[in-house]
């Protein structure tokens, strides 16, 4: 039982780094150590992007999932096992690629704007 919720545990934390991925820039702004940290993240997702591998995190819940019942693992990517099972759709690798570096690009043109 300690294993599920520790999963489960790990998918919340999984989905609030990936949303301080997509907003962070807004508190980065504001704060040089928040600013690094989101930068860093943003640059370790584009990195495991292009590369092809996964976040530590999913490796992590995969694992707690299959210590506590091996059916409950999957394989593959957090993103792809958990968003794409909402929206019903398969979404290319590439396509992943293309919207992280946006993302990133986005980012980047947000901190580079002056402040008024």
């Amino acid at each position: 039982m300690i294993y599920r919720i520790l999963a489960d545990i790990v998918v919340v934390v999984h989905f609030l780094w990936i949303l301080f991925l997509f907003l962070g820039a807004f508190w980065g702004r504001r704060t040089k150590a928040v600013r690094f940290i989101h930068l860093s993240g943003l640059f370790f997702a584009l990195f495991i992007q292009a590369f092809g591998w996964y976040c530590p995190l999913t490796y992590l819940e995969v694992w707690l999932r299959s210590r506590h019942d091996p059916g409950l693992a999957y394989t593959g990517a957090f993103i792809a096992h958990y968003v794409e099972r909402v929206v019903y759709l398969e979404l290319p690798r590439l396509f992943v690629f293309a919207l992280t570096l946006l993302l990133v690009g986005l980012n980047a043109l947000f901190y580079l704007r002056k402040k008024k």
